[in-house]
């Protein structure tokens, strides 16, 4: 999965051009986990309403090494999503 670019100048807040793409990491950061939180939310309600699953059942899940492993896979791309806007400028420097 390739890193999304937003279109158009990235908006300047600060002097220092650091501070501006680390205000779009954290900007960034918030968003996924605002989703992320709202969409869990959505799920174990669902599951608790429905009698499918319970909160224990959940919190006391194992995964297996696919699972690890998928998950591993995951969080690399979404760090290099999130934290990508900070080496952008290194990378091409």
């Amino acid at each position: 999965m390739g890193m999304k670019k937003a279109k158009g100048k990235r908006p300047v807040y600060f002097d220092e051009p650091q501070l501006d793409k680390l205000l779009s990491a954290i900007v960034a950061l918030t968003g996924e986990v605002s989703v992320l939180r709202e969409r869990l939310d959505t799920v174990e309600r669902l599951l608790a309403t429905k009698e499918v699953i319970s909160l224990a059942e959940i919190e006391a899940y194992q995964p297996e090494e696919p699972v690890v492993q998928a998950r591993e896979q995951w969080r690399s791309e979404y760090i290099a999503r999130v934290l990508g806007i900070l080496q952008e400028e290194t990378v091409s420097e």
